[in-house]
């Protein structure tokens, strides 16, 4: 048995220019000129599970996102993992997308790439952090989906696959095609090798525009997007400052007084416990 498997990526600002980071003042849209890179953690995972599936049923594994151009390095390291393949979907129509908008490109780019058996994705992005995309997604390309899915197994054409809840799991059975949403427990990403990355350097690399691909223009970027964001501002960090004066027996006074009136119950207050805490 030979599957065909995508595994959808996103890079996300490298946490090390998080203090750069700015938002626009018009569209509401974060400011990415200028901030390098790096792949969303969790979608390492999503990679290794494929490329695990991969050399157990052989087949082939494409990596797909949907970024500006400079994204290209961040698929390259994809493929320099192991990962066959790569699309990336870049045009300025796609700026500016909300969840629902990204998947809807994302979608017609895997229909465009595929048809795919398997379709992985990390549970969360580091930037977001919604967890919409990938039942959006999914739902998009009419297949089965599970998230947060910590373990799982192929056996045929289907998957037992456990999705973990706050308390324990649930056991699922799912037909392919299906996508799962991984979390970061479920492996540990392998190392990109020297060798690795010699052989990035000649695999395919695609990339699709909004003219490559059957799009409703309706539903990209921006004007797709029925997320708004609405006012954007930066909390005043100021603290209030109160001046205590008079003699310290009076300070000391002013101040039991102040702690009392914000609810500090001094009576019953264990000075070592509270200093220790």
């Amino acid at each position: 048995m030979s599957l065909n498997i995508a595994v959808c990526i996103k890079p996300v600002p490298d946490p090390d220019y998080y203090d750069k980071i700015t938002i626009h003042p018009v569209k509401k849209t974060i400011t990415r000129e200028g901030i390098p890179t790096i792949i969303n953690p969790v979608d390492k995972n999503a990679l290794e599970a494929a490329l695990q599936v991969k050399e157990q049923f052989g087949g082939k594994v494409s990596v797909i996102t949907m970024a500006p151009p400079n994204a290209e390095e961040n698929l390259r390291e994809m493929l320099a993992m192991g990962a066959d393949e790569a699309y990336l979907l870049t045009d300025r129509a796609f700026a500016g997308a909300d969840t629902l908008a990204t998947s809807y490109t994302l979608a017609q780019g895997l229909k465009k790439a595929g048809p795919f058996d398997l379709i992985f994705t990390g549970t969360e992005s580091a930037d977001g952090a919604t967890s919409q995309v990938p039942a959006q997604l999914a739902e998009w390309l009419d297949v089965t989906h599970l998230w947060n899915v910590q373990e799982f197994m192929v056996e045929d054409r289907a998957l037992k696959a456990k999705m973990g809840m706050e308390n324990g799991y649930i056991n699922y059975f799912l037909q392919m095609p299906a996508l799962l949403a991984v979390k970061r427990s479920i492996n540990k990403p392998r190392y990109t090798s020297v060798m690795g990355v010699m052989k990035a350097k000649k695999k395919p690399l695609t990339l699709f525009t909004a003219a490559d691909l059957e799009l409703n223009p309706e539903l990209l970027g921006l004007q797709g997007s029925p997320t708004k964001a609405g006012a954007v501002f930066t909390p005043s960090m100021a603290r209030k400052g109160q001046e205590l004066t008079g003699e310290t027996e009076e300070i000391v006074e002013q101040l039991i007084q102040v702690l009392r009136g914000a609810g500090l119950n001094l009576e019953t207050l264990n000075v070592n416990e509270a200093g220790r805490e």
